[in-house]
């Protein structure tokens, strides 16, 4: 089967060099920006800790399943997230591949300016003093967000990621992943450490992540920010995943290596949060972490470290040097999902096919450059609306229309027949109906959002 999709694929088969070379890329994947942005900005939106029990409900119940269904159908098939979906249920699933395409590229387009923003505060953080204040904050956030800075930030950000996902998958991603997740936790751990000894660490800790509102559970708003957080931050229902286990070989254990993932972007994500909030309480920044998705990352975090000289650079040049670090490896993830489909599709080499979409991404990302609001509505559609509902789709399709595929992957692998069961039970009468719901409150929020409603 390797060897056939490899010709398909115009290039000699790939795999993984090892079982840990994918949990560390897949980890990656879903390790981004997602956790480190959008994580701090939706638990300061009122949810507190009524939305990070719903975040974490959610991906342990909801997305672990859909998340496995993912690496089932890619391990399988051992085809690109285009043409999966109609190897396991038939040409009437081929909307399912073009939704993936559509969603992996829509995202990549506003993410890649968002990596360039990170870049060019990495750099700042180097090179020049901190903001002293929120005005000069968002002096210096208004030029690298738009104009000539915002585009060679998109152009620079793909082209990175265009340079590993061209070196393939043991020399360009699977590398990357083995250095840059575990720098990232490095990283991270010292920060959190830094974090817990900050004058209202405390403060921090108990307004944004420990506040305990009961009504909050069923506040719309709430439920729409936990599943977009955890499906964007997991990455289920996008392909990514998808892709990454199409390279898969068929010894592997799925369900360890899928909740290996899910730990690991779960753990920092709450690390994140147990890092952002003290320096928001300590610096008296709420109010801009949240009424802005960027005010946390751009605005309230540089404004609150320029306060600490040289410390507080040193420890800005870090938290964006490992936001990069996310990033990238994510991004990586994303351009794999398109590049894997025209190089199943169409026979193109690899090299060839990762040229072509990052130009066209490139292309798609100008009005995101050139204009936050654009990115911001991109962000909610392609990052929310459209992840939730591939996760559905998945859901359907491995659950109800191909579980004698689901099931005879995994048992092939040494699943167990009791979690084999738990498992195709949860995909189906679990993540079905609360992702329906889920899809259901958050399209209709959203509506009401953009309508003043």
């Amino acid at each position: 089967m390797q060897d056939q999709i490899g010709a398909e694929r115009g290039q000699p088969p790939e795999q993984w060099g090892s079982s840990l070379g994918f949990v560390l890329a897949a980890a990656g994947s879903a390790v981004g920006l997602g956790n480190l942005w959008g994580f701090a900005y939706r638990a300061s939106q009122g949810g507190g800790a009524a939305f990070v029990l719903l975040y974490v409900l959610i991906v342990v119940v909801v997305c672990l399943p859909v998340l496995v269904a993912e690496m089932v159908l890619g391990r399988s098939s051992g085809h690109a997230p285009l043409v999966a979906p109609m190897t396991a249920g038939g040409r009437r699933w081929a909307p399912l591949g073009w939704l993936y395409i559509a969603a992996s590229v829509g995202i990549l387009s506003y993410y890649a300016v968002l990596m360039g923003w990170t870049g060019r505060s990495l750099l700042h953080a180097i090179n020049a003093p901190l903001p002293a204040d929120i005005a000069a904050a968002e002096d210096f956030f208004a030029a690298i967000s738009s104009g000539g800075d915002a585009v060679l930030g998109l152009l620079l950000s793909l082209a990175i990621t265009g340079l590993v996902v061209a070196a393939g998958i043991r020399s360009g991603i699977e590398r990357l992943s083995r250095w840059g997740i575990p720098l990232l936790f490095v990283t991270l751990l010292a920060l959190l450490v830094w974090a817990a000894f900050l004058p209202d660490a405390n403060s921090g800790y108990a307004e944004f992540l420990l506040r305990w509102d009961i009504s909050k559970l069923t506040d719309p708003t709430t439920i729409r920010n936990a599943f977009t957080q955890a499906f964007f931050s997991i990455g289920a229902g996008i392909g990514c995943i998808l892709a990454y286990a199409s390279y898969l070989d068929r010894r592997s254990g799925i369900p360890g290596e899928a909740v290996a993932v899910v730990g690991m972007d779960t753990a920092v994500g709450l690390m994140a949060g147990c890092i952002t909030f003290p320096i928001v309480a300590s610096f008296a920044l709420g109010d801009v972490v949240s009424s802005s998705t960027v005010g946390t990352l751009f605005i309230a975090l540089p404004t609150g470290l320029g306060s600490l000289g040289l410390a507080g650079r040193v420890v800005a040049a870090c938290f964006f040097g490992l936001a990069y670090v996310a990033a990238i490896t994510s991004s990586v993830s994303l351009l794999e999902v398109p590049v894997s489909s025209v190089m199943d599709r169409l026979g193109w080499s690899r090299r060839r096919a990762v040229w072509l979409m990052v130009f066209v991404i490139a292309v798609i990302g100008l009005p995101s450059a050139l204009d936050v609001g654009v990115l911001e509505r991109m962000d909610a559609v392609f990052g929310g609306v459209f992840l939730i509902t591939g996760g559905l789709l998945m859901a359907l399709l491995m659950g109800w229309q191909a579980p004698a595929r689901f099931s005879a992957d995994l048992r092939a692998s040494g699943t167990s027949p009791r979690l084999l069961a738990l498992m195709l039970w949860s995909l189906r009468w679990v993540s079905v109906p609360v992702i329906s719901l889920g899809l259901l409150v958050s399209v209709v929020d959203l509506a009401k959002s953009w309508s003043g409603g």
